[in-house]
Formats: C-alpha cells, sequence, structure tokens
C-alpha cells in the first residue's frame, strides 16, 4: 500500500484550508502510515468465504404486519381533548398569530 509522505500530507491540508507547522506534517505522515499499514492488515485477513456484512447482528423487522383496521370516528377522538373547535383539536397559541 502506498505511503503518504509530507507533501501528501501539506497538499491535503492546503485542500481543506488547515495551516500545520513543519512538526505536524512529519507527525501526521507518519500516523498516516500507521493508519495505511492497519487497513492493509484488515484487507489481508478478509477473505472470500467470509461474507460482507454491514452490522455485526442480524438485522430482521420487528414491526407488525401493516393491516387496515377499523379507527376511531372524529367525535370518538375529540371526546377526550379537554378542548375541540370546528372539529379539531384546540391547542393554546403559541407564535402570537391570529
Amino acid at each position: 500500500m502506498p505511503s503518504i509522505g509530507r507533501d501528501d500530507v501539506a497538499r491535503l491540508a492546503d485542500l481543506a484550508r488547515i495551516q500545520l507547522t513543519e512538526e505536524e506534517i512529519a507527525r501526521f505522515a507518519g500516523e498516516f502510515d500507521s493508519i495505511m499499514d492497519a487497513v492493509a492488515s484488515v484487507s489481508e485477513v478478509a477473505t472470500e468465504d467470509v461474507p460482507a456484512t454491514s452490522h455485526p447482528l442480524a438485522m430482521t423487522n420487528v414491526l407488525r404486519e401493516d393491516v387496515v383496521e377499523t379507527t376511531l370516528t372524529q367525535e370518538q377522538a375529540l371526546a377526550g381533548a379537554p378542548e375541540a373547535q370546528d372539529g379539531r383539536f384546540a391547542v393554546p397559541q403559541i407564535l402570537g398569530e391570529e
């Protein structure tokens, strides 16, 4: 895997509009090399017989089946409301608009 040198780090910093000192560029170049080595070692472990996964646990839909059922009428829904107006729930005004 190709290594990331000081010039590459300086170019990336310039593209990201980040000002780095010479010491930071040198340090980041070494850190990027460590990251690249870690990625390379993971790539070596992956084999053809290991399926790719997006989650460590099997994901299944836990929702119930969508079934049409009878619903409340407007009167039933408004029966429990503290206040109703024109067939709708009446709520306190919060924006000061009319």
